[in-house]
């Protein structure tokens, strides 16, 4: 590499001042020829100076004089050159090398005179780019992206974790929903009427059935149904949402031990589950009161649907992790929560079993008699209010209550709506005894007929015109006997009573839908009114109001609301919460009370009065038949509504029984007084209730 000096002396053209008047024939400056400065000489030296030289504008640097060569007076122009920088090696007396120019460049322009020349100021050097900056702004970035990066991995590891494991967990779970058993209905003594067990469901998933004819082949003597109806169930269908079905029900409420048949069998499409079946083991027993359920246990219809919410309980859910396919089962380790099912509570009713089948059998018994269509059969025990049984016929299977008519399901104690006829003449009496408008020993005379309004009573007993005791009325029914008692008592004061007794409103036992009855306005009252009334029609009453109303009588005056629930047990830890308190209200005075059962013993102790058919041997019985019109729907049926309520034993009342037979053929009250005498005997017994120590006292019809 040729030095700074042999560089700046070449001209433009490329050739040095010595080569160009060399070659116009020239001798060089000073009569000797400049030479190089050898590569060697200079190795000791600074090999950057050149570069700083260049850098400097070709100038020595500071402190050292500049040397130019003479310029021979024969060259107008002057001819710069490049002094050599002094070296500590070099010989100040060497020739320098003369000053280069590129080739085919001109002569120089003359240069100015020294002492006229301004120097010429060195340019700045090239700013070089700063590394020190470059690698703390690198490092910088690096920093903040490493920190971006921790950050967010704290949040995926430590915030967000729950919602992106959530994610994934989705995908894994499996939820199975934890049946809350159904509670019981038990009698009185504990025995089951109505009570859930564990059972399975059959079900098939239409997408995955390979063969459904075969399939419906096996399953038909093991479900008990025909494989047409199996096959046909399996049948893919499309739902609402546009989606193929992939569950449909073949069987409910199937025992554990079929159900094992089945899932043996490995039947592509049809798999079991945990279920439950509601059993009456009684079948028809009390059916009337109970009711049934649907497959997904809800109460549909008595007191299973009257107290569905208590009954029916909570659903519990397992959710756990398991794997998928083959795998099928629950992961170890894995997530697993159980929401444990809350079992419904059980209901413990007033009913004993053995005295409502004893009541059930008879009363249908004596209605086919009478060929009668509807009875109704009722105990109530007098002090509580409690309902010993409820019996209606016609009556169900409640296991099977598919197979059987709407009317057959309806409780008649509660539903059957009749003019209650010639036993409503207790209330009457009753209210006039209250009253003081006559007194046990009245004695009144009574005509054959009494006209009221448009309508003329008779009596079936005439008194011809004799003085008649208010037993005697009672034994032959005297519907005269009642209207002049009426008439004293006023229809106000009557329709009081009625109330207080408890008609014209809802006993509130439990049964959903019972009726009411009507009683009729005073102001609605019609000139006949006066007479029908008091005798028990132009009144709309239920079996159930009616027997109430004598266990008023029975109870010394007081009423007390007829009720089914016992005790409400605790599904959840057993505990029993009594049912809640009846409604109690006084009607009569213990001494009127006394004294209207004293006269209602006539009924079934008199010669020729009406209710001989209901005397309970060994015991006092007190009572009153009747004859009604039953109405449906506010329309009059045909035939009549025989009835008997009584009481016993009639001087201290421990229970009251109330017979209902409606038959379209009439002759229903030729069976109601057996069938009370029947259930009133067996509940006698069964309670050991003594005889009566005393015999019923002898009436006077006609006193003197």
């Amino acid at each position: 590499m040729q030095g700074i000096s042999d560089a700046r002396a070449y001209t433009p053209r490329g050739r040095t001042v010595r080569e160009e008047r060399q070659a116009a024939g020239r001798p060089t400056a000073g009569g000797a020829e400049q030479r190089r400065t050898p590569r060697g000489a200079r190795a000791g030296g600074d090999p950057f100076r050149p570069a700083l030289q260049v850098l400097d504008g070709g100038r020595a640097g500071a402190g050292r004089a500049a040397r130019r060569e003479p310029v021979p007076a024969a060259r107008a122009a002057v001819v710069r050159t490049v002094p050599t920088r002094a070296r500590p090696d070099d010989d100040d007396d060497a020739p320098r090398p003369p000053r280069r120019r590129p080739p085919g460049r001109g002569p120089r322009r003359p240069t100015r005179p020294a002492a006229g020349r301004s120097p010429r100021k060195p340019r700045k050097p090239p700013r070089l780019a700063d590394p020190r900056r470059r690698l703390r702004l690198g490092t910088l970035l690096v920093l903040v992206l490493f920190a971006a990066i921790g950050i967010r991995l704290v949040f995926l590891q430590a915030v967000d974790t729950p919602a992106y494991a959530g994610g994934g967990l989705a995908n894994r779970l499996t939820r199975v929903d934890l049946p809350a058993p159904r509670g019981a209905i038990y009698d009185r003594t504990g025995a089951p009427l109505a009570n859930s067990v564990e059972a399975r469901y059959v079900f098939a998933d239409p997408t995955q059935v390979k063969d459904r004819t075969e399939t419906a082949r096996a399953l038909s003597p093991l479900l008990g149904r025909p494989a047409s109806e199996l096959a046909e169930r399996m049948k893919p269908r499309t739902l609402e949402n546009g989606k193929s079905s992939q569950f449909e029900y073949l069987a409910r409420g199937v025992d554990i031990p079929t159900a094992k048949k089945i899932v043996a069998l490995d039947l592509y499409g049809i798999g079991v589950h945990r279920d439950e079946r509601r059993e009456v083991p009684g079948g028809d027993l009390a059916a009337n009161l109970i009711g049934f359920t649907s497959q997904d246990m809800v109460g549909l219809e008595g007191l299973e649907a009257r107290y569905d919410d208590l009954l029916r309980g909570e659903n519990g859910r397992r959710v756990y992790e398991a794997g998928q396919g083959k795998l099928d089962a629950p992961i170890p380790g894995g997530y697993s929560s159980t929401t444990p099912a809350k079992p419904g509570s059980s209901l413990q009713l007033t009913i004993e079993r053995d005295l409502q089948f004893k009541a059930q059998q008879v009363l249908k018994t004596q209605v086919a008699k009478a060929q009668g269509s509807v009875g109704v059969a009722i105990v109530l025990d007098v002090p509580t209010g409690e309902v010993l049984a409820q019996a209606s016929h016609p009556t169900y299977n409640a296991a099977k209550p598919q197979e059987s008519e709407p009317t057959d399901r309806e409780d008649a104690a509660t539903s059957f709506v009749v003019d209650p006829g010639s036993i409503h003449k207790a209330i009457t009496f009753g209210a006039a005894l209250q009253e003081g408008v006559v007194t046990p020993d009245t004695a009144l005379p009574i005509p054959d007929t009494i006209v009221k309004g448009d309508t003329t009573f008779r009596d079936t007993h005439p008194a011809n015109g004799q003085r008649m005791s208010l037993p005697g009325m009672l034994a032959y029914s005297s519907n005269v006997g009642t209207i002049e008692i009426a008439d004293k008592l006023g229809p106000d004061r009557l329709i009081d009573y009625q109330k207080r007794f408890g008609l014209g409103q809802p006993t509130g036992e439990g049964i959903p839908g019972e009726a009411s009855g009507r009683l009729l306005p005073v102001q609605s009252w019609s000139g006949s009114s006066y007479g029908s009334v008091p005798i028990g029609h132009s009144v709309d009453a239920t079996p159930l109001q009616m027997a109430a109303a004598y266990a008023a009588i029975a109870n010394n005056g007081t009423y007390v609301q007829p009720h089914l629930i016992k005790e409400v047990i605790s599904g959840r830890d057993g505990s029993r919460t009594p049912g809640k308190a009846p409604v109690t209200r006084s009607v009569l005075s213990p001494a009127n009370a006394a004294a209207l059962r004293t006269m209602l013993e006539a009924v079934t102790t008199v010669d020729g009065a009406t209710g001989l058919a209901a005397a309970v041997p060994g015991y006092r019985v007190a009572g009153k038949t009747g004859t009604g019109i039953r109405y449906v729907d506010g329309k009059q049926q045909p035939g009549e509504v025989g009835s008997f309520i009584g009481m016993a034993p009639a001087d201290n009342p421990r229970f009251v029984v109330a017979v209902f037979v409606w038959s379209p053929g009439g002759g229903g009250g030729a069976v109601a007084a057996p069938a009370f005498r029947d259930i009133m005997g067996f509940t006698l017994s069964r309670n050991r209730v003594p005889p009566s120590g005393a015999p019923a006292p002898k009436f006077e019809v006609f006193p003197r």
